[in-house]
């Protein structure tokens, strides 16, 4: 059965974001950092036609991370352009170049309706304007009984976490304290979330913590 997971890295005081995001720094002051751990190694690299690289216990959990991957749900934030708003003249596809690293449908929740956009690679991003359900609906058929990513950022992870519609969160601690910026898991409400830890895993400058969702985690 298909699943939907989500991997994301995350700093010591809870943020995926630094604070004061723009398009020149997406991530915001200190939010490259988050991303330390996984960009020197060979497994990242090379998809992205760099040679090289090093082998160290984050890799299986990065190479796990790819692994019966059908189709992806991001939000608008993550998507880009910073700020969001209505899409003006379209000429903006994401902040990934011409061939963005998916290589499958890519579900983006939005309030902005907008035609597809197919990128080369065999990404096309399809944007939803019906909410997180119907985008999530959309990818598990995308997805053909592979699991769906749920790539983030902040904001719509935590709002899948709270309805009770992810299965699967992995967090990679990093040990940055970034002050402010975009925090995972505030404002969660009501919501009854259960969660059992997997595995926890010690890596050069982070830490894997994997959790399943226990069935009946709700708003």
């Amino acid at each position: 059965m298909s699943k939907l997971r989500c991997h994301i890295s995350i700093s010591l005081d809870g943020f995926v974001a630094g604070p004061n995001q723009s398009e020149e720094n997406p991530l915001g002051e200190g939010g490259e950092g988050l991303h330390d751990w996984v960009v020197p190694l060979a497994a990242f690299r090379q998809p992205h036609g760099e040679q090289g690289g090093e082998v160290n216990a984050s890799t299986p959990v990065f190479e796990e991370s790819l692994e019966n991957i059908g189709a992806a749900v991001m939000g608008r934030n993550m998507f880009g352009p910073i700020g969001g708003g209505a899409w003006g003249d379209e000429q903006w596809t994401g902040w990934w170049g011409d061939n963005p690293p998916y290589h499958y449908p890519v579900f983006v929740v939005t309030h902005h309706p907008r035609k597809p956009v197919e990128m080369a690679g065999g990404t096309t991003f399809h944007f939803v304007t019906e909410g997180i359900e119907s985008a999530l609906d959309q990818a598990k058929k995308a997805a053909a009984g592979k699991d769906v990513m749920l790539w983030g950022g902040g904001m719509i992870a935590r709002q899948y976490l709270a309805a009770g519609l992810l299965d699967e969160l992995e967090l990679h601690v990093v040990p940055v304290l970034l002050g402010g910026g975009s925090r995972l898991l505030d404002s969660l409400g009501d919501a009854d979330v259960r969660l059992e830890q997997v595995r926890a895993v010690e890596a050069p400058g982070v830490t894997h913590l994997k959790y399943r969702i226990l069935p009946g985690t709700s708003s």
